[in-house]
């Protein structure tokens, strides 16, 4: 399998994971003392400072190439299956609708969280220079 879909799907679990687990704590510890707004924007360095981690380990792992197209496959990879699974999550297990999951993204807290995750996909190729 090629290096750059590997790295991706890497990249992405290990991401989800901590993304999840963030979010729990985001939902169950944050929301009920600053709101929801506060909350993301509490949580979203985190969550990047880890993704930019992530991402540069990755691509060393699985030697990615430092070609853009390579870097955008592993990008586009790792950001199509966390838009899957975060939908799956937010159908699945918390019994939203499909059309309520797409609609958050419309929220202040839901832009937040988007720009985040397009950052996250971009990773990969902010990084092709970097030693």
């Amino acid at each position: 399998m090629n290096a750059a879909i590997i790295a991706g799907l890497a990249y992405f679990g290990a991401i989800f994971v901590l993304g999840f687990m963030l979010g729990v704590i985001r939902i169950m510890v944050l929301v009920p003392r600053l709101g929801e707004i506060a909350s993301v924007l509490s949580e979203t360095p985190v969550i990047l400072a880890a993704s930019w981690l992530v991402s540069h380990w990755a691509t060393r792992k699985f030697n990615v190439s430092s070609a853009v197209s390579r870097r955008l496959l592993m990008g586009s990879v790792a950001f199509g299956l966390l838009m899957l699974a975060e939908a799956c999550v937010s159908v699945f297990a918390f019994g939203s609708s499909l059309t309520v999951h797409l609609a958050a993204y419309g929220t202040p807290q839901g832009i937040i969280g988007l720009i985040a995750q397009i950052a996250f996909a971009f990773f990969p190729v902010m990084q092709r220079s970097r030693p």
